[in-house]
């Protein structure tokens, strides 16, 4: 593992919270048409579909795919089959800045969960970064006014996104971990492994998602260009750069580079809004940017 960030890994970090942020945005538009935890099986169905031609020689019976199968049906429940449909549910009963303001806390989850279970050491550089990251997002999820976190209140959807945090977390030190053999060497291999188990995880919650509030898809030219979307970005590239790049830096680096999301799906509501950037972007972009930089430090 590589813990220099240079200009091609930083690309590969910086992609996957542009596309979660064109996610975030995208999720919010058509929610009342599609229910949570079935948009996150749709996602997932797609994405399958998309990787499949490109390896399904990962299910021959001397593949490492079934060698490993427990290590994959845990990645593929905690980065498929939870952590997105986790996230959908929490926009359910919470507000996206009470969402957002509990995934920026990914540094310090990542650090935690590093150093309990994966005997990983935590610099000061690496505190300090966490504490001047966060510090930006706070900057934009305030809109530069600090009384409006201090109305903020947990609900339950706040309890699901500190659950799905703690989630990704842990999922992205199993990436460092594990003997993965050939699939490891290419990258459609390596997601299409994980998404097998993901797919049949999702599907599972989806089911039960049907059983228990029998909801309904309204189904339009809309949501299927916003199926696509999420199918192909925010779950296939985004995946395959966050995995590429966590295995370059380690998870507490890369884990930096998520706090990038609350930036660019601010700029993207803007945008969408038609409402110009403020000081307070470039304020809150120069302190993340600073604890990335911060972090990375030796």
């Amino acid at each position: 593992m590589n813990h220099k960030l240079n200009p091609a890994t930083i690309f590969l970090l910086v992609i996957p919270p542009l596309l979660w942020a064109g996610n975030a945005v995208v999720g919010r538009m058509i929610h009342e048409m599609v229910p949570p935890i079935t948009l996150n099986f749709i996602r997932w169905v797609l994405a399958f579909l998309i990787l499949l031609p490109m390896a399904f020689h990962i299910y021959r019976r001397d593949s490492m795919l079934w060698l490993n199968w427990r290590r994959y049906a845990l990645l593929g429940l905690l980065g498929v089959g939870l952590y997105n449909a986790l996230q959908y549910l929490a926009l359910q009963s919470s507000t996206p800045i009470n969402v957002t303001l509990v995934a920026a806390s990914m540094p310090v989850w990542m650090m935690m969960v590093g150093s309990l279970f994966f005997q990983a050491k935590v610099s000061r550089w690496q505190l300090g970064g966490a504490v001047l990251s966060i510090v930006g997002v706070l900057i934009v999820l305030s809109r530069g006014e600090i009384r409006q976190l201090l109305s903020l209140h947990l609900v339950l959807g706040d309890i699901f996104m500190i659950i799905a945090t703690i989630t990704w977390s842990v999922y992205s030190w199993l990436l460092t971990r594990g003997n993965d053999g050939e699939l490891r060497n290419h990258w459609a291999d390596f997601l299409l492994a994980q998404v097998s188990f993901g797919v049949l995880w999702s599907g599972l919650f989806s089911a039960t998602e049907w059983v228990v509030t029998k909801p309904t898809i309204h189904w339009s030219p809309m949501l299927f260009a916003a199926l696509a979307f999420v199918a192909i970005g925010p779950a296939v590239i985004a995946f395959r750069c966050w995995g590429l790049g966590v295995q370059r830096v380690g998870p507490n680096i890369a884990s930096f580079f998520n706090n990038l999301t609350p930036l660019f799906a601010a700029l993207m509501s803007a945008a969408f809004l038609g409402e110009a950037p403020h000081a307070f972007h470039a304020l809150a972009f120069m302190c993340i940017v600073g604890g990335i930089i911060l972090s990375s430090r030796r």
